[in-house]
């Protein structure tokens, strides 16, 4: 696992400030060969660290280093590369920063899409239309005259459509040659400018042509149907990817409008924009929590399913944290805000699954090489492909040599190599969000496909991740209501989920409040500290036997008690008072429904689970004989420092390791671990340093992440098969290398067709993601 390396404001550090990522959207982008070139100016830029373009979603997502570079180099070598960024992205960083403090904005660039989606489909319309008139007109009786004049009369409407609905590509293709670069509008423009110009030519000087032994034949048609249906292909793709970002769509629909604002006696409705943090506002049956806040009155149950994809309602009360945009079911009740606009969960996931599906995946690279000189191999091939037919081929040589290098510069399609890969990781990241999965970026989808070990921290993966105290076993003449005092005062600096759990049980009793000082966390261990018992300080240690060895206390007197805990899965907290033993207390954290499911179904994928834990063998191997995990893959004892070791280990073994824990405690396990999954309830899940976080807390997501990087890698291997063989095998054909065998050779239409076909074939195969449910 990668982290992202944290931004300090400049006052926060005299020294140099780490790279900043930027997304821009970038114009006029058409196939790989144009992401390729955008990569190479951008990552040739001082202070650029890397540069990513995405042809599905047109971004460039940029990390540079603020010092050595500036917001206007990044553009200033996106034009250096003969694109230019959209009007979206001409806004000053002041308006960028004052949008982002309110809720989402509307789509304009979903306005720009339908506006470029329409115009798309009115050319295309209109060019195939034209073409279908021009062919109609070829059955006219076929004299020389005749064909002259049938020649005039179709001029005006396919030179109308070249340079109408054929702009585009001319625009596209002069952008790229004025920076001694190529694209596949070069080619389209290139192949249909050879077929008007010729056209031209025989319409106004057909005596040339006949006194050159040669009938006065025009391409028109050739050059409006290949722009038609190249234009009708773009539509169709268009369409498509637009579905592909259904996920951010919907994610951002899930948004209320409003929010019920409480002042006093009184309740108004006011825009979600105007909520502050601290307000109070209040939620009714029905109705969506308008941002993430805590209940500070009422009861109820809140439909989660948005965020969590488990669709059974949780129980609310008074201090639990509800999340914006679910669902409140049953009650009424009175929330204060705490995030709000951007920094909402909602707000955070839905970056995050921004910048997954802006994300490359290094199955990419191969793909993005071959795209850098394809278009100019092409050309050169059309080339070689013409002198070879007006050389050696039959008569009409020139015609024929003619129809081979539009054919061949048409059909040859980069455009589909481009989108093999983003097209099915923005499906693939989206529909992993619907379940409550929400995977980094592609390079996490790629490996997480190939775990073949995963390792589980038991609290609050395996277990519900809620201690408490469940047996307390007082010794040495101490009643269990003083031993639990002193206990529950000692962890009351503790930060750990059982000294949580210790506390919690003292409070219920109106234990806990005496006098600490001198206090000490000892990691993994346990606590110690000096507490005010009446006129008396104590000296209390709380930990585990390591802790207790330390201090040189015998655990003789609860051996028993401590032993059927651990055979119960519970762990046993000891306590000693002034260096004597003076108690044990058992915690039990309940194991989840779903975690001897979540075992079975990594186990069932051929992936080795083991458990790792700082509890004592027995503990853990309780635990472990209850999921499921065998005892000799439970590993016990572990510091929190300790894990990475572990994972070290088993990756020393040839082991491609999955670290599942909480993202926190576990941070140096998860970076070490070839795929650090998180796993938790709550808003904060959605930005922890992982690669992939389940959202929802159910371990049966593990698995699920792994199969969505299956589905996914397999649709992204099907497309670049198809991309990569469409191209080999019918750019032979398109040379005429069939001619002298079976006659045949590919009409420049067809060569159209089949290049519009490739790239809405590939966008087709890899919508069918969104039918794949990783939760099953």
């Amino acid at each position: 696992m990668k982290a992202t390396p944290d931004t300090l404001p400049a006052h926060a550090t005299s020294g140099p400030i780490g790279p900043i990522e930027i997304a821009l959207p970038i114009a006029g982008m058409t196939c790989a060969s144009c992401v390729n070139r955008i990569e190479r100016f951008l990552n040739k830029t001082p202070g650029v660290t890397e540069a990513s373009v995405n042809l599905a979603t047109e971004v460039a997502t940029i990390r540079y280093l603020p010092d050595a570079a500036g917001r206007d180099d990044l553009v200033h070598a996106i034009e250096a590369a003969g694109y230019e960024l959209k009007a979206s992205a001409a806004r000053s960083d002041e308006e960028q920063a004052a949008s982002s403090a309110l809720a989402f904005e509307p789509d304009a660039e979903a306005v720009a899409r339908a506006r470029e989606q329409h115009e798309l489909g009115l050319q295309s319309a209109v060019a195939i239309a034209v073409s279908l008139g021009i062919m109609a007109l070829m059955f006219w009786p076929q004299t020389v005259v005749a064909m002259t004049d049938l020649n005039k009369i179709v001029l005006f409407p396919a030179t109308f459509v070249q340079f109408w609905a054929g702009r585009r590509y001319y625009e596209s293709a002069w952008r790229a040659a004025r920076h001694r670069g190529t694209t596949m509008n070069t080619l389209v423009a290139v192949g249909t400018s050879a077929a008007w110009i010729y056209s031209v030519f025989v319409t106004l000087w057909p005596d040339v042509i006949v006194a050159a032994g040669r009938e006065p034949v025009t391409f028109f048609d050739s050059g409006t149907v290949i722009i038609g249906l190249i234009s009708l292909g773009k539509w169709l793709e268009a369409r498509a990817k637009g579905e592909t970002t259904g996920a951010i769509r919907r994610l951002i629909g899930l948004q209320a409008k409003s929010a019920r604002l409480v002042r006093g006696d009184e309740e108004i409705d006011v825009p979600l924009e105007q909520v502050q943090p601290g307000d109070l506002l209040r939620v009714r049956p029905g109705e969506k929590v308008p941002v993430d806040g805590l209940v500070v009155e009422g009861v109820s149950a809140v439909d989660e399913s948005m965020l969590t994809g488990e669709p059974i309602p949780v129980d609310k009360a008074a201090g639990d944290e509800v999340i914006g945009a679910t669902i409140n079911t049953t009650g009424t009740f009175v929330m204060r805000a705490t995030r709000v606009g951007r920094e909402t969960a909602l707000a955070r996931i839905v970056e995050l699954v921004q910048r997954a599906q802006g994300s490359k995946a290094p199955i990419q690279r191969l793909a993005d090489r071959i795209s850098g000189i394809f278009v100019p191999v092409v050309l050169a091939i059309g080339l070689a492909t013409f002198l070879a037919w007006f050389v050696a081929g039959p008569e009409p040589r020139l015609t024929l040599a003619l129809i081979s290098f539009i054919t061949v510069v048409v059909i040859a399609c980069p455009c589909a190599m481009g989108l093999a890969t983003p097209t099915a990781i923005m499906v693939g990241t989206g529909r992993g969000a619907e379940a409550g999965m929400l995977v980094r970026g592609g390079e996490a989808l790629e490996r997480a496909h190939r775990v073949s070990a995963a390792v589980l921290d038991k609290t609050g993966t395996l277990t519900l991740g809620k201690p408490a105290v469940a047996d307390i076993v007082a010794v040495d003449g101490l009643a269990a209501r003083d031993l639990l005092d002193l206990a529950g005062s000692v962890e009351k600096g503790s930060e750990h989920p059982i000294g949580a759990a210790i506390l919690a049980r003292a409070r219920e009793e109106e234990l806990g409040f005496l006098s600490l000082g001198g206090f000490t966390a000892v990691a993994g261990h346990g606590v110690e500290g000096w507490v005010l018992q009446g006129d008396m300080e104590r000296h209390v240690v709380a930990g585990n036997p390591r802790l207790m060895a330390d201090h040189g206390v015998d655990l003789a007197p609860v051996a028993g008690a401590a032993e059927a805990a651990a055979v119960a899965g519970r762990t046993p907290v000891y306590v000693a008072v002034d260096d004597r033993l003076a108690g044990m207390l058992a915690i039990a954290d309940p194991i989840k429904p779903e975690a001897a499911d979540a075992v079975q179904r990594l186990t069932a994928r051929g992936v080795e689970v083991w458990l790792v834990t700082g509890d004592h063998r027995p503990t853990a191997e309780a635990v472990g004989r209850e999921v499921g995990i065998a005892p000799e893959h439970v590993m016990a004892d572990v510091l929190p420092g300790d894990k990475a070791a572990k994972v070290a280990e088993l990756q020393a073994r040839g082991l491609v390791v999955a670290m599942v824990g909480d993202g926190i405690n576990d941070a140096p396990a998860l970076a070490q671990a070839d795929l650090g999954m998180a796993i938790g309830t709550g808003a904060d899940v959605a930005i922890e340093a992982s690669d992939v976080t389940l959202v929802g807390g159910d371990p049966r997501g593990i698995a699920g992440a792994l199969a969505l990087s299956a589905a996914t890698m397999r649709v992204i291997r099907q497309n670049l098969f198809w991309a990569f063989a469409y191209n080999v095998v019918l750019i032979p054909v398109a040379m005429g290398v069939l001619y002298p065998f079976v006659g045949i050779t590919l009409n420049p239409a067809m060569a159209a067709g089949a290049m519009a076909l490739s790239s809405v074939t590939v966008v087709t195969n890899s919508l069918r993601l969104r039918g794949f449910d990783p939760r099953r």
